[in-house]
């Protein structure tokens, strides 16, 4: 199994560290997308953080970010799971599993990153700022460069396992399964009820996913199917409604009525 989840947009800055290694991450068929990635975010933030700011969406309050991101290179490095952080992060809290589900952490999950493409919590990297829908002068769109390299990335990393997706829409774009995957591939969706009405609440779902993934490191639960994955979320507790299969996959209504 391999679980894909957004990265956040917050993150914690390590205060000291080792710098970052690119050859050292997980996933070495990414670096040379990383490098010109990372090459192109440094080169913009030093030589034009005006214009850096304005490519980031950052206010004149966030400056401090663009100097961050104009020093990548030496910054230091921590494990990606302490870098991201917010709700969902808050709500997976890797440093509280136990040791067998951080194991479990170490080989099935993957974060999506517009500075890296793809890493494991092991990962050391630096804090930085990029949205994944920014375009970034000398690579383009951050999507469009990596939906170039990922597909064959994401399948070393899934092997035969059933892929689980809870990336939001934007990271969803980075790349997208094709028919060939889809038996293999459960996106998951939560829905918030309340007085009869469904809807998507951003705290709700991010809460809710980051919850789900502890309690699958947690459990063991290694399904293959999207069926298996469903029934694997109902025995640990949660409303699962599941969609028809698609050309891209099928999707899992995980539906709660509080947090």
């Amino acid at each position: 199994m391999l679980i894909l989840l957004p990265p956040s947009e917050g993150k914690s800055a390590p205060k000291r560290g080792a710098a970052l290694e690119l050859d050292g991450l997980s996933l070495p068929e990414l670096s040379p997308a990383r490098e010109r990635m990372l090459t192109a975010l440094v080169t913009l933030c030093r030589d034009q953080p005006d214009h850096a700011a304005s490519v980031l969406g950052l206010s004149r309050s966030q400056l401090d970010l663009v100097d961050r991101n104009a020093q990548l290179s030496a910054a230091p490095t921590a494990r990606a799971d302490r870098i991201y952080t917010g709700v969902l992060y808050d709500a997976l809290d890797v440093a509280t599993l136990s040791a067998a589900a951080k194991r479990r952490a170490a080989t099935r999950v993957a974060v999506t990153s517009s500075l890296f493409g793809l890493v494991r919590f092991g990962d050391r990297i630096p804090a930085y700022r990029l949205s994944g829908d920014a375009t970034v002068p000398g690579v383009g769109s951050v999507a469009g460069l990596w939906r170039e390299s990922l597909g064959p990335a994401v399948a070393d990393a899934l092997g035969r396992g059933l892929l689980v997706d809870l990336r939001s829409s934007m990271y969803a774009g980075f790349w997208r399964p094709g028919p060939d995957l889809a038996a293999r591939v459960a996106t998951v969706r939560v829905l918030h009820e309340s007085n009869g009405r469904r809807q998507v609440v951003s705290h709700f779902n991010k809460a809710t996913k980051g919850r789900i993934v502890r309690a699958l490191l947690e459990d063991g639960a290694d399904p293959r199917t999207p069926a298996a994955l469903a029934a694997a979320l109902e025995r640990l507790g949660w409303t699962v409604e599941t969609g028809e299969p698609g050309r891209r996959g099928t999707q899992l209504d995980v539906v709660v009525s509080e947090l």
